[in-house]
């Protein structure tokens, strides 16, 4: 700010979602057509996040003691000295780095995906009523906007500031409970899958998020507030330029 200048406006606009164009049917929304409304908790970490062998383990047998229905999106394990994957390594398979046997116990309610999912289209799905997220900007936004609740459970950089917000002051997440080196053992995030499928709070927390689905669709809707900062912040560029 300049002493003795005015501050300039502010123009509030979004949430801004990025869809993809891709017609191609993912496995896992053939999967989740199969399964009740909103019973599916979603957990899929950003294109960054990757756990350790030991935290894998830990959340598969969180996944499989809590008997809930999920979708898992997992990437490639770090190595034990937590440094990313070499480039041009040989891809594992699932079932190198899960608990042996887990994908078969779980087949009936589970699916797993390597690396990569189509997130907007899950969250959008009816069948999905919850997400386990890193709290990324972009997919606080997307779960936000699908009005889908979160167990927040961030890696790095402003993402616990991002939980915060999303647990004390907006309260539609739930925090995983973390060590102080960031791990998460299975009894802890059990309990914590629990709470967000299939409690009162839980409950009250998708409520709070379904109205927040509602205020961001107005917003960027015909007439709504983002659709006329936008036109605004447009006008005042061309004004400047011309």
């Amino acid at each position: 700010m300049v002493t003795g200048q005015p501050i300039p406006p502010i123009y509030c606009i979004g949430p801004l979602i990025s869809t993809s164009s891709s017609e191609d049917q993912h496995g896992c929304l053939t999967w989740l057509d199969s399964q009740p409304s909103q019973s599916v908790v979603y957990l899929s970490f950003g294109s960054m996040g990757r756990f350790s062998l030991k935290q894998l383990t830990e959340t598969a047998i969180a996944l499989e003691a809590s008997g809930v229905r999920f979708l898992w999106v997992v990437r490639n394990p770090l190595p034990d000295n937590g440094s990313q994957p070499m480039l041009g390594a040989e891809e594992p398979s699932l079932e190198e780095f899960l608990p042996e046997g887990f994908l078969d116990r779980t087949k009936d309610r589970g699916f797993v995906v390597k690396s990569w999912a189509p997130q907007v289209k899950v969250l959008n799905h009816d069948s999905v009523g919850g997400f386990v997220t890193h709290c990324g900007w972009n997919s606080t936004l997307e779960a936000v906007s699908a009005g889908v609740p979160m167990l927040a459970w961030p890696l790095f950089a402003e993402q616990k500031i991002t939980r915060t917000f999303l647990v004390e002051e907006i309260k539609v997440a739930l925090s995983v409970a973390e060590s102080r080196d960031g791990f998460v053992n299975a009894d802890d995030l059990k309990i914590r899958l629990t709470e967000l499928m299939d409690s009162e709070e839980g409950k009250a927390m998708r409520e709070r998020i379904m109205a927040m689905k509602d205020r961001a669709a107005r917003a960027t809707s015909d007439g709504g507030s983002s659709r006329v900062a936008l036109a605004k912040l447009a006008a005042t560029l061309q004004t400047r330029i011309g």
